[in-house]
């Protein structure tokens, strides 16, 4: 991953209403760079594994149709994906993902991929080609020509026949990134074509047409009516939502976790006026070499993510970012997307049951991993709270079940949870009586 040395804010005066005090200016993809698997930043041809020929790249190669990209146009129906990099902000590559086959495409980016194999996911983004223009972000205000049909095709619920045509035959290596799904053959797009009508659902137009609407609650609005987080995701990167002076393009991983971050909250707005659990809760799923096991704690709202990569073994670090019940004001600057992407699930949960609760997300990822995107972890929190949760009375307990749970040893979960050792440490208002008389 190249490292863009322009300080940016990642979230924030992106999108008008959210608030600033989320802001973090740092190095564009500094922490998620220092952070990811030695493939991620490989991309393939530097070797640092020690393999000479990187195996997911000759995977790769057999995924992608050679034949259908030896021509410089595609027809096929766009998911319909779209992908705004990052780089050179604040004028960056843009444009939509179209696969050279028409029908039913939304598998290709629908990040509904737990029960499928690392081959499947692969063959499914590594048919999407990512067509790329360059755009000032400001031009998502007033658009016109190519970035006009572009926004009109992510309204769509649904796949959307296109044709576009490129100046040269696409680049068939491939991408990896921390926070989004691995990208496909790329190529400077010519001409972009939508051939049908998009299928818009009510809500998305009626609140993409507003344009005095803040972003912020647009987002919560159109989540709690149903609208795909992947859709919103989109309607955020290729600036449709928020007030229309303020509307900007948002690189595709910058809007991930902004999506993730602003569902949060106006979730968590909800629960903390809920009554607490009043046991202890764990729930678990693993898919795709990661391993997500989540505690719900009977105390007021307050929550921790932990995430441990096998590949630091033998001497185990593990990372975490935290929150009490006000929530955070600064970005999670050490699991990064991980922390937004694992909270939103577990809110949802405690939204829906009327609690509130405690919690601390163990998030494991194991050897045989491979670059994803955060998304994994959202969807294998929610597979998790769909399951029946072991219960228990003490977190000493509840611990030991969870030790049970992981690949690698709790010592260090525990060493690095700020919210294990506040509630070891805090005392219960009983506790100042007992003995008294």
């Amino acid at each position: 991953m190249v490292v863009d040395s322009t300080p940016v804010t990642i979230i924030g005066t992106l999108i008008q209403g959210y608030s600033v005090q989320r802001q973090v200016t740092f190095k564009s993809g500094y922490i998620e760079t220092s952070r990811e698997s030695l493939c991620a930043r490989c991309r393939g041809f530097m070797g640092l594994c020690g393999k000479k020929v990187c195996p997911i790249l000759i995977k790769a190669k057999t995924f992608i149709d050679l034949k259908a990209l030896s021509r410089d146009e595609i027809a096929g129906s766009a998911p319909p994906g779209v992908f705004i990099g990052s780089y050179g902000y604040p004028k960056v590559l843009a444009g939509p993902l179209i696969p050279p086959v028409s029908g039913d495409t939304m598998h290709m980016d629908s990040e509904a991929w737990l029960g499928d194999s690392f081959d499947r996911i692969l063959q499914n983004r590594f048919q999407l080609v990512r067509s790329k223009s360059v755009m000032d972000i400001h031009s998502a205000s007033d658009p016109e020509g190519m970035l006009e049909k572009i926004q009109g095709m992510v309204l769509s619920d649904r796949p959307v026949d296109t044709e576009a045509s490129f100046e040269k035959k696409p680049d068939t290596r491939v991408s990896f990134s921390m926070r989004e799904a691995p990208t496909g053959p790329s190529a400077d797009l010519k001409a972009f074509t939508v051939v049908d009508n998009p299928s818009v659902p009510r809500k998305v137009d009626r609140i993409v047409s507003d344009t005095d609407y803040r972003a912020a609650p647009g987002i919560a609005e159109l989540y709690d009516s149903g609208i795909s987080q992947r859709q919103i995701t989109r309607l955020l990167s290729v600036g449709l939502l928020g007030v229309k002076p303020n509307r900007k393009l948002v690189p595709t991983a910058w809007s991930v976790t902004a999506v993730d971050d602003i569902i949060g909250k106006a979730i968590a707005d909800r629960v903390r006026y809920h009554p607490t659990i009043d046991q202890y809760l764990v729930f678990r799923a693993e898919a795709l070499a990661n391993n997500v096991v989540v505690l719900l704690m009977p105390t007021s709202w307050m929550f921790e993510g932990l995430e441990l990569w096998h590949a630091s073994a033998p001497n185990f670090k593990c990372d975490s970012d935290f929150e009490l019940y006000e929530g955070r004001k600064e970005y999670a600057s050490n699991i990064a997307g991980a922390y937004y992407a694992a909270r939103a699930p577990v809110l949802g949960y405690l939204d829906r049951i009327g609690r509130q609760a405690g919690a601390i997300v163990f998030m494991e990822v194991k050897n045989e991993w491979i670059p994803l995107g955060v998304w994994r972890f959202r969807e294998l929190t929610k597979e998790a709270l769909t399951g029946t949760p072991q219960t228990f009375d003490t977190l000493g307990i509840a611990i030991a079940a969870i030790s049970r749970l992981l690949y690698s040893p709790i010592k260090p979960w525990l060493a690095a949870s700020s919210l294990y050792r506040y509630l070891r440490q805090q005392r219960k208002l009983t506790d100042f009586f007992s003995g008294s008389e």
